[in-house]
């Protein structure tokens, strides 16, 4: 992914508008259409804020000295510079702006090397988010000029909502009467755990995300009789809202936003990992043709939007 300037913003801008500029190392490209795609949720529910002027600079993960001359030869202005992801803060220093604020979102405090390079840049920035209370509790005190906010950038509600199984099974190629869970995210990352999903699952065939088109992964979530989100650590945890969103059942760790989010939510398990339980709570799921849960108004809660407006609230707090 090559840098670039990505004009995204109101085109009836006033005065009185918020003019901010995205800084990240996250963000959709034709070759690599899942990086960041929650980034680009929030970017587009940004700019239909009313009075919200946004420009996104997206640069290749890796590329931290590039984007830093280009945002530095840059004589753009902004009210405010937002961040994501902590190696960001350092180049997203070069762009000009009369705010900045850094969302944090997990690998970036979770890795040593990371976390060291990260926790240097905290002090320069106005206001330092992360994208829930879990991630935002380790952050040291010390690094930060305020108490750290929780900025979250929320799920797509448009995006996934319930779909009749049977439609997306046969828009899948699955078999109708088959049983189905899925692991919603790439085995090959090691937090989230796959190899506890495959023990859940047994013999049940087990999905995978991986090298799925995001605009099919709906599709995915719904053809399931269940989700099942095993890590041992989340920065937020989308899946669980996603499947949420979809009325699917989830089964998750403690982790991220998975307390808050699956909390009363009957026919959801939150719970540290036990085999036993984990195929206890998954058992009725398998045994329904078309099992679902009310999950639709919780996912709301944390909607792409909603998150969006905290942040606006976030910048405009600033002054």
């Amino acid at each position: 992914m090559g840098k670039a300037w990505c004009q995204t913003g109101r085109p009836d801008y006033a005065p009185q508008a918020v003019r901010a500029l995205i800084v990240t190392n996250m963000y959709p490209t034709p070759e690599r259409p899942a990086l960041g795609v929650f980034v680009r949720d929030q970017v587009e529910a940004l700019k239909h804020l009313p009075d919200v002027e946004i420009e996104v600079f997206a640069f290749e993960p890796g590329g931290y000295a590039g984007a830093a001359a280009e945002l530095r030869r840059s004589r753009e202005r902004f009210d405010v510079v937002h961040a994501h992801f902590g190696l960001t803060a350092w180049p997203a220093l070069a762009a000009r702006g009369h705010r900045r604020v850094l969302t944090l979102h997990g690998t970036d405090l979770a890795n040593a090397r990371s976390r060291a390079i990260t926790l240097g840049a905290l002090r320069l920035y106005d206001r330092v988010g992360a994208v829930s209370a879990e991630l935002a509790s380790t952050i040291p005190r010390w690094a930060v000029r305020r108490e750290p906010a929780v900025l979250s950038c929320g799920v797509d509600t448009h995006r996934f909502h319930p779909i009749p199984r049977a439609q997306a099974r046969s828009e899948l190629g699955l078999d109708q009467d088959g049983r189905y869970v899925l692991f919603p995210a790439d085995p090959a990352r090691h937090e989230k755990r796959h190899d506890l999903a495959r023990a859940v699952a047994g013999d049940v065939p087990l999905l995978t995300l991986t090298g799925i088109d995001p605009a099919d992964v709906p599709l995915w979530v719904n053809a399931a009789n269940a989700v099942l989100v095993p890590s041992d650590r989340e920065g937020f945890g989308l899946a669980v809202l996603e499947a949420l969103a979809c009325d699917v059942p989830i089964l998750a760790t403690p982790v991220g936003i998975a307390p808050d989010a699956l909390d009363a939510v009957a026919g959801t398990h939150c719970a540290r990992f036990d085999l036993g339980a984990w195929q206890a709570a998954l058992a009725p799921h398998l045994a329904q043709a078309d099992p679902r849960v009310e999950g639709r108004a919780r996912a709301e809660q944390f909607s792409a939007e909603r998150m969006a407006a905290r942040v606006l609230e976030a910048w405009r707090a600033l002054g």
